[in-house]
């Protein structure tokens, strides 16, 4: 299993970043990235301690470890500009959190993201076409989600992003022990959004690119 979406106490997660890294050791991933929520007010305490515990981990553990961070609730004339700062601090990926049917991100936000060139759109929710293929010219990825509730447009992200060719990842966006999923019930999860077996392969391969698997 490889998860591109995590979250530990750093943000709204439950466990220290050693602790989530030793349960996905436990349970065979072979990659994880560690995607704390920041905005303005934490990016740059966020990343680079991140960064450190995910350094530290690395050198002495076979799971391939990454730090990265999802821009949360940023206005989407910021995004740009806080896509590069992220970079700036070494986040590995960058995640911005999109327009999720769940909660109220601004209109635009999807749209922000995707000009800026983040790595992955997560939760996109109703995207629209138009957004869909922007993503697709500009390499971004677009997230079939694990969570609860976000997971309701998964369905949706899949029509577009195969109406399109734009890329499609999974993950997690785990906050809890028992929010990491393993590759069993992640391609079920994109399997009920629509996924066929070929599809499932390409969004775990994608991941693996992704990482340098």
């Amino acid at each position: 299993m490889i998860d591109l979406h995590t979250h530990t106490l750093f943000s709204d997660g439950v466990l220290l970043p050693a602790e989530l890294i030793r349960r996905c050791e436990a349970k065979g991933f072979r990659g994880l990235v560690i995607t704390d929520h920041v905005d303005y007010s934490n990016i740059d305490f966020v990343i680079p301690n991140v960064l450190k515990a995910c350094r530290e981990i690395a050198a002495v553990s076979k799971i391939k470890v990454y730090g990265g961070a999802e821009l949360t609730h940023i206005r989407p004339e910021h995004i740009k500009s806080m896509v590069g700062h992220a970079r700036s601090l070494g986040a590995f990926i960058v995640l911005v959190h999109g327009e999720t049917i769940t909660e109220p991100v601004l209109p635009g936000t999807n749209r922000a993201a995707i000009e800026a060139g983040a790595d992955v759109l997560v939760h996109p929710g109703l995207i629209s076409e138009t957004d869909a293929r922007l993503a697709q010219k500009n390499g971004v990825r677009l997230e079939i989600s694990g969570r609860k509730g976000h997971a309701y447009a998964n369905g949706h992200v899949v029509k577009m992003g195969k109406k399109v060719g734009a890329k499609l990842v999974f993950g997690s966006d785990s906050h809890t022990p028992d929010d990491l999923l393993d590759r069993s019930r992640a391609e079920n999860i994109a399997r009920g959004a629509g996924l066929d077996d070929d599809d499932i392969r390409k969004i775990f391969q994608e991941a693996e690119s992704l990482l340098g698997l």
